[in-house]
């Protein structure tokens, strides 16, 4: 007897709808072609060395994207927290139940929507915006972090903490990486030393807020009773993508 080894997939609609990747990327196309979890997936989901290492995620969404010629170091952040929501509806449904204030709590993430880029903040095919900080008036150029840049500031700061246990560098460091221009400067020393020396704090947070408005996302909050206008983001934790844990 032959077995049909052809494995059911779906599309996943990325929400920068692949604006800001370069036009050779199959991330351009702004979706991506995902296969549903199977019993390997499970084997990565319970692999103690990527529980370990802090990769266990990432080792999961890259085994489910059909298309290997994407460079998964690419990824708009925003993009990936999307395919993983889609991993968890691929691998055990849309349900999420999880507790909050005492209560069970039932999300169906099929529902949740996607943040899209303003249509007049970018040029297409290329990570990279313009804003003039409020206090100061100091023009910077800036561009989303994608996975590769999380994975050189999570180093940077474990390198950091091993000099200094007591640092506590996460702000700093996720801004250096961020902005690649100020004022016309682009030489990276002289970037970080700006960030050290001359970013104001009520300007690093009227920027971050801008961020957070601006960056293409899935969103996950949900709106329990009594909760804040804006919401409760959804908890992910090992249950999201692991309900047996």
């Amino acid at each position: 007897m032959s077995l049909d080894t052809k494995f059911p997939t779906e599309i996943v609609e990325l929400p920068s709808k692949g604006l800001l990747y370069p036009e050779d990327s199959p991330l351009a196309s702004g979706k991506i072609e995902m296969k549903y979890m199977t019993a390997k997936e499970e084997d990565i989901l319970t692999n103690q060395n990527y529980i370990t290492q802090g990769v266990v995620i990432d080792k999961l969404i890259q085994s489910l994207i059909v298309d290997k010629t994407v460079d998964y170091s690419q990824l708009l952040v925003g993009d990936k927290n999307a395919l993983l929501v889609a991993s968890r509806i691929l691998g055990y449904g849309a349900e999420y139940e999880f507790a909050y204030g005492g209560q069970k709590q039932i999300i169906d993430l099929s529902s949740l929507e996607n943040k899209e880029l303003k249509e007049d903040s970018f040029t297409k095919g290329k990570n990279e915006f313009d804003y003039t900080l409020p206090a100061t008036g100091t023009k910077i150029k800036f561009k989303f972090l994608t996975h590769g840049d999380e994975v050189l500031i999570d180093e940077e700061i474990t390198g950091i903490r091993k000099i200094n246990k007591q640092a506590s560098p996460e702000i700093s460091t996720r801004l250096k990486h961020m902005i690649v221009d100020v004022n016309g400067e682009t030489d990276k020393n002289k970037i970080r030393e700006f960030v050290d020396n001359a970013f104001l704090a009520r300007d690093a947070r009227a920027f971050r807020k801008y961020i957070q408005e601006l960056q293409p996302d899935i969103n996950l909050k949900f709106y329990p009773e009594n909760s804040p206008e804006e919401g409760v983001d959804i908890p992910i934790g090992i249950t999201f993508l692991w309900p047996d844990a």
